[in-house]
C-alpha cells in the first residue's frame, strides 16, 4: 500500500461552497477512513488549507480518492499537491471524528538527516500519546501529526535529540477531524 500525504487549497469563496458539499464529504470520507484508505488529517484553522492521509494499493488510486470527494467536484478544494511517504507510522488506533474544530493539533515538519534515529524518537512519541502518526519522505523530511496544541515544548523536544538538522523542524496548527 502507499502512504500519501496530501495538502489540499481551498477555493477563496470556499466558505461559501462549502456548506452545500459538507455532509456528503464527511460522509464520504468517514465511509473511506472505515475501508482503510483514509488514515487521518483535517483542515488548517483559518480553512484555506487542509491536510489528508490516504492509503491506496496503486498510485493511481489517489486521484480517484481526492478528486471524486465531493469538495473537489463542488470547487470548495481548488488543488492539491500528493508526496508519497517513503516510512510511515501508523496511528495505533482511530481517533472519533470531531468536527466542531475543538480538537487543535499541530503538524511538525523538519529535515532528519538520520531518519533511522529520528523514527524511533516518533515511535517513542506515538507511544507515549504525544504522535497521533507521520512518518519521512524521500530525503528525510518529516511529516508528523502531533497531539498538542502547543508547538514551542514539541519542537524543543524533537530538536533536544539532535535528529533533525538545526533550523528546519516547523510547526503549523490542524484541526484533527478524523
Amino acid at each position: 500500500m502507499i502512504v500519501s500525504h496530501v495538502r489540499i487549497t481551498a477555493a477563496d469563496d470556499y466558505l461559501e461552497r462549502r456548506a452545500a458539499h459538507r455532509p456528503a464529504h464527511l460522509e464520504r470520507i468517514v465511509e473511506l477512513r472505515k475501508r482503510g484508505f483514509v488514515i487521518g488529517g483535517g483542515p488548517s484553522p483559518d480553512g484555506k488549507t487542509a491536510d489528508l492521509v490516504y492509503r491506496s494499493p496503486q498510485a493511481g488510486d489517489l486521484l480517484r480518492l481526492v478528486e471524486e470527494d465531493p469538495y473537489w467536484t463542488g470547487g470548495v478544494w481548488k488543488a492539491w499537491h500528493p508526496t508519497d511517504f517513503a516510512q510511515f507510522l501508523e496511528p495505533w488506533e482511530l481517533p472519533p471524528v470531531v468536527t466542531d474544530g475543538s480538537r487543535a493539533v499541530i503538524i511538525v515538519e523538519g529535515e532528519a538527516p538520520d531518519v533511522e534515529m529520528a523514527s524511533f524518537v516518533l515511535i517513542e512519541s506515538r507511544g507515549a500519546g504525544r504522535m497521533a502518526f507521520g512518518g519521512f519522505f524521500p530525503g528525510g523530511l518529516t511529516w508528523a501529526l502531533m497531539r498538542s496544541a502547543e508547538p514551542d515544548s514539541i519542537l524543543a523536544d524533537l530538536a533536544d535529540t539532535g535528529f533533525w538538522k538545526p533550523g528546519t523542524l516547523t510547526a503549523r496548527p490542524l484541526l484533527h477531524v478524523l
